[in-house]
This record gives structure tokens, sequence and C-alpha cells, in this order.
């Protein structure tokens, strides 16, 4: 398939390189011509705006917009109004609020097009381990981008597959690292729920490798010098916390256990608190992630070893 794709930081950028390797052709164009100018070295086709790369696509055009959540995005997608055709595809992949995808879907659909919301999950590392992806919009227009999705999906890989009594044609997709979550919004409201539960795991982690490294302070009676490279090493391998984040964890202690080049400053995407918004609009509870989001807040005034580890974790993916 041929597609647009509109931001080529870093995952943009490397999101066009997976789907130029699984054979598809892009069309790239971002403000930055330098980064436009390495992708075509690559194979894609260059474009100098929104509307040249609009004539250089085919019938349905489908533009994948990769950009900053919020006004960045609102800009953009107006420029692709302007220059796409009744019954092209727009799709927004960034971190976008949900309740703004209804906004965008309604403005599209009057101009004839379709809008799909992409959550992406993945980092700098989806290049080569694939995106997991949470997709709204209509069931038509899903099935029509599939091999898009296909090519940068994960795929099964080498995690076992859940015994289930589920149809293998309903699971088939999620299996390979994909899903239809419903309309318009559901995909970006179930990677901002996802983004929640990081900010949850995260501060597990650091808080407890902070435990593990202030076993080493002189005053107390009991004092153990731990290996925290080793400990998070030994966590990875058979035990019930292993994850991709304490991977991260593990090549960040590898490289320097004080984690010194790492200022503890974290900071929130936005996706947190709209998890906490939504959490209080539907009343349920949500002590941990809450947690979570006001730690962050707080390492912004004073900084411990805890938010040294959510700095790296951050920065890792």
């Amino acid at each position: 398939m041929k597609l647009a794709m509109l931001g080529l930081g870093r995952m943009g950028g490397n999101m066009a390189r997976r789907l130029m390797a699984a054979g598809h052709d892009i069309v790239a164009f971002d403000r930055d011509s330098n980064a436009v100018a390495e992708l075509a070295g690559e194979g894609a086709e260059g474009a100098a705006s929104v509307a040249d790369a609009a004539a250089k696509l085919g019938s349905p055009a489908i533009f994948w917009l990769m950009l900053p959540a919020g006004a960045v995005t609102d800009a953009v997608m107006r420029e692709v109004a302007e220059a796409a055709k009744p019954g092209d595809i727009v799709i927004d992949g960034g971190n976008s609020f949900w309740k703004h995808d209804l906004e965008r879907a309604r403005y599209l659909s009057e101009r004839g097009l379709h809008f799909i919301d992409v959550g992406v999950s993945g980092g700098v590392w989806g290049l080569n381990r694939g995106y997991c992806m949470m997709i709204g919009g209509e069931p038509e227009q899903v099935e029509h981008l599939d091999p898009i999705f296909q090519a940068l999906a994960p795929g099964l890989g080498t995690i076992e597959r859940t015994r289930n009594n589920r149809s293998h044609d309903h699971r088939w997709k999620a299996e390979h690292g994909y899903v239809h979550c419903g309309p318009a919004g559901s995909g970006h409201f179930v990677k901002m729920v996802h983004n929640g539960i990081e900010y949850g795991m995260m501060q597990a982690y650091a808080e407890g490798f902070d435990v593990l490294k202030a076993r080493a302070k002189d005053e107390l009676d009991v004092r153990y010098d731990l290996d925290l490279a080793d400990i998070a090493e030994v966590w990875r391998r058979g035990s019930v916390i292993s994850s991709w984040l304490l991977d991260l964890i593990s090549s960040a202690l590898n490289v320097d256990q004080s984690l010194s080049k790492f200022s503890g400053r974290v900071a929130d995407s936005g996706e947190g608190r709209w998890t906490i918004d939504a959490a209080m609009e539907e009343a349920v509870p949500v002590d941990v992630l809450a947690a979570a989001l006001f730690a962050r807040y707080r390492s912004r005034v004073e900084v411990s070893f805890a938010d040294q580890m959510l700095s790296a974790m951050r920065f890792g993916f």
C-alpha cells in the first residue's frame, strides 16, 4: 500500500522505515527538510508540503499523522482536510486526547473523510521490535488498513499463545500486536489507560530499587551493599516481575549503578492525568496510578534515586 507519513521524528521516521521494509510505499513529509531528505535517501518519496504529499497518493489516499498531541496535530489535520478528497483516510498515531478524536472524526466526516485513531506503544525500539497498536474507527476502514497495521505490528514472536475458548479469527490480530478497539476515540482511550498503568509499573520498580539502594546507609544496624545491576539481571530471568521495563532498568544499571546521568526530574506526557480524569468521571478508584502521577510532580521539586530510575526507564523507551 501507499501512504503519506506526516511527521518524521523518532517514532514517525522509524515507522516509515518499518513499512518500507515490508514493501509499502511511503510519501514522507516533515517541516524539517533534512528529515525528508534522509528518508528519501532510504527509498521514500519526499514531499515538500502536505498538499504535495496528497498529490503523490492514489485513491483512497492514506495520511498517517505522527505528531505531538494538541495544536500541531490540529493544524496539520486541517491542512490534510483541505488537500484530501472524499473517501480519503486520516490516521492520528500520536498520543492525542481521546475526546479530541471525537471532534476530529466529526470535522473530517463533514468533509467526506474517514478518521482513524491509533494508540502506538513501542517507542524508539519499535523499528526492530514492532509496534503494539490500539485502533479506533470505522470497521471498514480499519480492515482496509490491515496490511499497514500487520506490517507495523510485532507479530506472534516467541510469546506463548494464551489458551482460550474464543475463536482463532477473533484473537489473531490481538495475538500479533494490534487490535480494533471500537469507534473513533477508543484506540487512544485504551492507549491512555495503557500509559496510566505504565506510570504505576515504573513507580513500583523505581521505589523498589530505591529501597535496595538505601540498605547501604551507614546509620543502619544491618547494611547490605547490594549490586543493583545483578539484581535487575536476575529478576529478568524467570521472576514474576520480569518485563521490558526491567530490561531497560538492567541496561541502565549496567552502565552506571548511580544513574548519575539522569536528573530525576520526570516529565509526564499528559496521558497519566487523562487516565485519572477518566477514572474520576467513572467513579473508579485508581490509588496506584494517581500516586504514580503525583510522584512525577514531586520529582520536579526534590529528586530521589527512585526518580533517577524513572528517568532512566523513560529515556530507555
